[in-house]
């Protein structure tokens, strides 16, 4: 009898277990689209990985895989929302506590609240040359390689890591920041921030710049000369490299501060 049970059991997870992977995984969302050069590809996220690499071509490419234990994947939308200054495309979980539905939009705006969603959505990204990329989640890695324009790049747990031809800023709290910037012509102030985390920042030889760097648990290393224009410690630096002019600012309380020449 205890025989005849274990192979019914058996049999019960075979049928089961197709049921059970087809509802853990949806079919990838696929998009692509020309976006002008100088406007921006837009990625928010809110668990999953943002990965971004150069295009062969002139469309923006977007891959979106959706996975989960519990939660249905479907559940999750995927969209897709124009606007003056290039596209942004939002992984849109449904809402977990009754209120304001949840929205895609560009910047600061939208929505992104989740709850008791275990849907996990990687976007895969490919930019065309002078495309700036503008990589956003929460739960995850965010990277992009060889970006040719500038790159904004935040998460908050997870590392991030980039290079772009141009400049880029990215921040996290539970993670290290690792970047190659191609040139130093940035107009506002560039930061980098972390908590628990190094950041390591390759920078071109003819770099001018002013630098604001502060650690608390970490060391602070630079391959530049650097004039001292304010305070100087193992943790804390104000100084001048080159002929200055901008501002880099770096911060991190638990990491090391590294700035490399390539």
């Amino acid at each position: 009898m205890t025989r005849r049970c274990h192979i019914l059991s058996f049999l019960l997870a075979m049928v089961i277990a197709p049921q059970a992977l087809a509802h853990a995984q949806a079919a990838p969302f696929r998009w692509h689209g020309a976006v002008a050069p100088g406007a921006a590809v837009e990625i928010k996220g809110v668990n999953g990985n943002v990965v971004a690499g150069r295009a062969d071509g002139h469309e923006v490419e977007v891959v979106a895989e959706k996975r989960a234990r519990r939660s249905d994947p479907e559940s999750v939308t995927i969209e897709v929302v124009p606007h003056g200054d290039g596209v942004t495309i939002c992984a849109v979980y449904p809402n977990g506590d009754g209120g304001r539905a949840n929205e895609c939009a560009p910047g600061e705006g939208g929505r992104m609240n989740v709850r008791d969603n275990d849907v996990t959505v990687d976007f895969t990204v490919k930019v065309p040359p002078g495309v700036r990329f503008i990589g956003r989640t929460v739960n995850g890695d965010v990277e992009a390689q060889q970006i040719g324009a500038a790159v904004s790049l935040k998460t908050v747990n997870g590392s991030v890591t980039f290079s772009t031809s141009a400049s880029g800023d990215a921040s996290t709290v539970n993670g290290s920041i690792r970047g190659n910037l191609g040139r130093t012509d940035w107009a506002d102030t560039l930061e980098f921030n972390t908590v628990n985390g190094s950041v390591v920042l390759t920078l071109p030889n003819d770099v001018n710049t002013d630098v604001k760097a502060q650690t608390a648990n970490g060391d602070i290393s630079t391959d530049f000369p650097l004039t001292v224009t304010g305070r100087w410690s193992r943790r804390r630096l104000e100084g001048t490299i080159g002929g200055g002019g901008r501002m880099l600012s770096i911060e991190t309380v638990n990491g090391g501060i590294t700035l490399k020449r390539p």
